[in-house]
C-alpha cells in the first residue's frame, strides 16, 4: 500500500467559460478546452501544458518542454499522478466530496494499491488504442477551434460537456 501526498483542488467556472483551478498547496491554475477534447492549461509558476483523457482512466499530462506525466482516475474525485506520490482530489465534485465522506467513515481509505499506478510510459500505439476507447465510450461533441494562445477557454460548455472532474 502507497499513502501518497493528498492536494485537494477546487474548480471555478469563469464567465468566459475557461476554469481557475486552486489547489490547497496555494497553487493556481487557468485551464480551457481545446481540439479533441485537450485541456490547455497555464499556472501562477510560469507553467503551461495541456492534458488528455486516455482511455477511461489515464490521463496524460504533456509539459511545455514535451515532458510526459501520466495519472489514474481511481475515482471518487481522485487522480493518482507518478509512481503513487501524489493524489489530486477534486473538491468541487460530488464524486470528490463523497471519496471524502468515505474516507472518513473509513470506507475508502488514504492508500492506494500498486495495481491504481499509472503507466510510467506509454508508447503511441498504446496511446491512440486508449485514444480509440475514450471515443467510443463518450457521448460525441466537444472539439473546439481554439488555438494555443486564446485563454477564452469557450468550449467549456460549448457542447455541453462541461465536467467538474476533467482530467485532475
Amino acid at each position: 500500500m502507497i499513502r501518497p501526498r493528498e492536494i485537494g483542488y477546487t474548480d471555478e467556472l469563469l464567465a468566459d467559460g475557461s476554469v481557475h483551478r486552486t489547489y490547497e498547496d496555494g497553487r493556481q491554475e487557468w485551464r480551457r478546452r481545446g481540439p479533441a477534447g485537450r485541456v490547455h492549461w497555464r499556472d501562477d509558476q510560469a507553467g503551461t501544458g495541456t492534458d488528455e483523457q486516455l482511455g477511461s482512466t489515464i490521463v496524460k499530462r504533456t509539459l511545455a518542454d514535451g515532458t510526459v506525466t501520466y495519472g489514474r482516475d481511481i475515482g471518487y474525485g481522485r487522480t493518482l499522478w507518478g509512481r503513487g506520490e501524489t493524489l489530486m482530489i477534486n473538491r468541487t465534485s460530488f464524486g470528490g466530496r463523497m471519496g471524502a465522506i468515505l474516507a472518513g467513515l473509513g470506507v475508502a481509505g488514504l492508500a492506494v494499491t500498486a495495481s491504481q499506478l499509472p503507466p510510467l510510459s506509454l508508447t503511441p500505439e498504446e496511446e491512440e488504442e486508449l485514444r480509440r476507447q475514450a471515443q467510443s465510450s463518450s457521448s460525441g461533441g466537444g472539439e473546439g477551434s481554439t488555438d494555443g494562445d486564446n485563454w477564452s477557454g469557450a468550449d467549456w460548455d460549448d457542447h455541453g460537456d462541461w465536467s467538474d472532474d476533467d482530467f485532475g
